[in-house]
């Protein structure tokens, strides 16, 4: 009778058939699966625009399922209380899921899975969301690792276990359970007017994922560590926002790497460096959680960083009167994401040039990507800001204008989502169209003043940044 009992797969962050550990492992029992997706707690903390992705994510996995013979059921609730209520439903004797590493999640699973082995059940989690699960890489002292090129250097020594093959049917229950419809989460409609805007910039869906990385691996990889920093220019693979709704594994894009290597493409290594930089923020994230909410570093708690103000609100909307930085702000806005370099830039400009705490720019970001990562968002803002992991001897400040020279020296990418007024690109006057009706911004309106003259603002900061030091030598030596 054991063996007859369903399965309840708990999808998160895993919405696709390929190298899917939990969902291959309860095909392979032979018994009837129940796919399920929760609107738990930790999933009701997302913002606006990570929540918009999440449904046209959930909806495109939907039909996935269908198309094996399978359904998603959708619920809505405590998870501990929603998975209780389907194991009595239902009769299902194990529940599995794919582990998440931040420190929310971590809690969360933690509850779950000692609620449900409380009444003498299977509560399994399996590896797929990383390539390396974030206690694997240890220092020679038996420790995590705080600086990313030694970690990256142990990385080479773990043997990375092969992709799980392709989930292609699985068994179902003789009755479904009772299921919300995607339509009752309400996951777009904070999203207002935005959404329109930024649904033609995305890639949803395991199939054109994988397609996307195949263009990357066949067209790009081999420029990829020359040419990916350039903003007037895509040499990036764009599989962000797949990868954090688990719409990609990142395994399978490692291995392609390594397969590019192999075959001596260039940039092959260097994609891979940046797959293990991902890695390295999960690991800090485990071992250190505290990174996602205070200074991961202690002795910048006395940084005099300004909180929430009339600058912070000017740099959201892209006012800033820097080109480079207003670009990549209303990119933002329109595509939901943000080039890599300008993400750098613009969170350097918040916390260097204005001296706004970086907490104010990880929470923008938390509001408006649809690739929004909570472990690579906060180690990012951290890294930029100078208070987090960063092995540099020195304080980095970037300048936008001659980051502009170097990577967009022909105005390509500031001419992309900058007005001339109302003429200029239709995807540029599109800002207006996504943007909040509150801000009372129109294309009609002069470009801004500075905020801030860039030597003036770099003095500003190297001085406070002096002034810590000098309060706290030892830390800082």
């Amino acid at each position: 009778m054991e063996n007859k009992s369903p399965i309840i797969v708990w999808m998160r962050r895993d919405f696709r058939l390929h190298d899917n550990p939990a969902l291959k492992a309860a095909q392979e029992s032979g018994r009837p699966i129940i796919p399920v997706f929760i609107l738990d707690e930790v999933i009701n903390s997302f913002g606006s625009a990570p929540k918009w992705r999440l449904g046209k994510a959930l909806e495109c996995f939907i039909s996935t399922l269908e198309a094996i013979g399978s359904r998603l059921m959708i619920k809505k609730g405590n998870a501990l209380e929603i998975l209780l209520e389907l194991i009595e439903e239902t009769g299902a004797k194990s529940v599995y899921w794919s582990r998440a590493y931040d420190p929310i999640a971590i809690s969360r699973d933690k509850i779950v899975k000692a609620g449900i082995k409380s009444i003498n059940l299977e509560a399994k989690s399996f590896k797929g969301f990383l390539v390396f699960e974030p206690w694997l890489a240890k220092t020679k002292a038996g420790t995590f690792f705080k600086v990313y090129s030694p970690m990256w250097r142990s990385l080479q020594d773990i043997t990375v276990d092969p992709e799980v093959k392709e989930v292609t049917s699985l068994n179902t229950p003789e009755e479904w359970p009772k299921s919300l419809n995607l339509v009752d989460l309400s996951l777009y409609k904070d999203m207002n007017r935005g959404a329109k805007i930024v649904e033609k910039f995305t890639t949803i869906g395991e199939k054109k994922a994988l397609a996307k990385l195949n263009n990357f691996v066949s067209k790009k990889i081999n420029d990829y560590k020359d040419k990916r920093n350039n903003l007037d220019e895509d040499f990036c693979s764009g599989l962000s926002e797949n990868l954090t709704y688990g719409e990609i594994s990142a395994r399978r894009m490692w291995f392609a790497a390594e397969h590019s290597k192999q075959l001596g493409m260039r940039g092959a290594e260097h994609f891979q460096k940046e797959i293990a930089w991902r890695e390295f923020a999960y690991h800090l994230a485990y071992h250190t959680p505290q990174i996602e909410t205070d200074n991961w570093r202690s002795e910048w708690n006395a940084f005099p960083w300004k909180g929430d103000c009339e600058d912070a609100e000017k740099w959201r909307q892209g006012q800033t009167g820097e080109p480079l930085i207003d670009a990549a702000m209303r990119e933002l806005y329109i595509t939901g994401k943000m080039h890599n370099r300008a993400r750098m830039l613009v969170a350097s400009y918040l916390t260097k040039h204005l001296l706004i705490d970086w907490r104010i720019g990880k929470e923008w970001f938390e509001e408006t990507l649809i690739d929004w990562d909570p472990a690579s968002n906060a180690m990012g803002w951290q890294w930029v800001a100078g208070s987090g992991p960063d092995a540099a001897p020195y304080f980095r400040i970037f300048n936008p204008q001659g980051q502009a020279e170097k990577f967009d020296e022909k105005r390509i990418y500031r001419n992309s989502y900058l007005n001339d007024g109302c003429g200029g690109s239709e995807q540029a006057l599109s800002f207006f169209d996504a943007i909040p009706k509150s801000w009372n911004l129109s294309c009609k309106d002069a470009y801004p003043k500075p905020l801030i003259d860039l030597k003036v603002g770099r003095e500003r900061a190297l001085l406070a940044y002096k002034s810590l030091k000098s309060e706290d030598n030892e830390k800082f030596s």
